[in-house]
């Protein structure tokens, strides 16, 4: 069905919720919440504090971190989990993730969140057939357990069976067949993985609760990394790279998408190859990206505004 793209909500484009994944920033919550403070922006996606994972704090470390948020009035839009992640293989210990869901239910209730990020297992020696069948039995009992706890797993286009194929994708979602699965769109992973991310984008934005956004171009001579799937690449400002920022987000928006958008820059905090030179010097650019990303959303919201007729199925055509 076709909509005036100044109509979605009450006669004009829907409101960004700007967010950003805090230790992209600094490792220290007071970091993380100083980056948000200067940005003017109350929403966090938390990943580590003090480079521990959520579920790893320790019930005073995340008494802190809970009494910290609610000082500072933050608001929690996600908790990025390693949950069949790019260091979990699909031959790894199933328990680890049972175990991390588990505590993390608890803890989102605290945060007041219901979203986790997942992934769905990279490979590790298996045909892509097994691999491809033991993924979708142990997501299937991950979905299953998140519907008991009220949570909604994101699947992130990244490391994974399902994490760079947009049919797969779509395979993972029918076969579960349950609103405790939506999808995380990390505009930034197409570049090291080698696929185009508006094509992907197109294919499964209707099922997308959430979205990072970074920017990235390939590194001269660069090649796939067969250990992970990802080739090197320099991660830019939005806009700035060859991720195609600009139109995805131009696809988002004249969908309708009212997510959390949340900046995940690369600039300081790389967790595949342990990047990390997060100081004050990661603060700053943490919000110089998060106002580089608020311009290139003006200009989108121009350009969106200024089409009158958009759709679901085609992601905006003008009149």
């Amino acid at each position: 069905m076709s909509v005036d793209a100044s109509s979605v909500t009450g006669g004009r484009l829907p409101d960004i919720q700007y967010a950003g994944i805090g230790d992209e920033a600094a490792p220290d919550l007071a970091g993380q919440l100083d980056a948000l403070r200067r940005l003017g922006w109350r929403s966090i996606e938390l990943r580590t504090v003090d480079g521990t994972a959520i579920a790893d704090l320790d019930d005073r470390a995340f008494a802190r971190l809970s009494s910290g948020l609610d000082a500072a009035g933050a608001d929690v839009v996600c908790v990025d989990s390693r949950i069949a992640n790019w260091a979990r293989p699909i031959t790894g210990r199933f328990e680890d993730d049972l175990d991390e869901l588990r505590i993390l239910a608890r803890r989102c209730a605290t945060l007041g969140t219901q979203y986790v990020r997942v992934m769905s297992y990279p490979n590790s020696g298996l045909s892509e057939a097994d691999w491809g069948r033991r993924t979708l039995r142990r997501m299937t009992t991950l979905v299953q357990q998140a519907e008991q706890y009220g949570l909604v797993l994101l699947h992130e286009n990244c490391s994974g069976w399902a994490g760079t194929r947009a049919d797969r994708m779509l395979d993972l979602l029918h076969h579960i067949g349950s609103p405790a699965l939506r999808l995380l769109f990390d505009i930034g992973n197409g570049v090291p993985y080698g696929y185009d991310a508006r094509a992907v984008l197109d294919a499964v934005i209707e099922h997308v609760a959430h979205v990072h956004v970074k920017d990235a171009r390939p590194r001269a001579g660069s090649q796939v990394d067969d250990a992970y799937g990802a080739g090197e690449v320099e991660y830019t400002l939005p806009g700035e790279g060859d991720s195609g920022v600009r139109e995805c987000l131009t696809a988002l928006l004249r969908h309708g998408y009212t997510g959390a958008w949340s900046i995940e820059p690369h600039t300081h905090l790389r967790p595949h190859d342990d990047h990390n030179t997060t100081d004050d010097d990661g603060v700053a650019a943490f919000v110089r990206y998060g106002r580089s990303l608020e311009r290139l959303v003006q200009l989108v919201q121009l350009e969106v505004a200024a089409g009158s007729v958009v759709t679901a199925d085609d992601g905006g055509a003008r009149a």
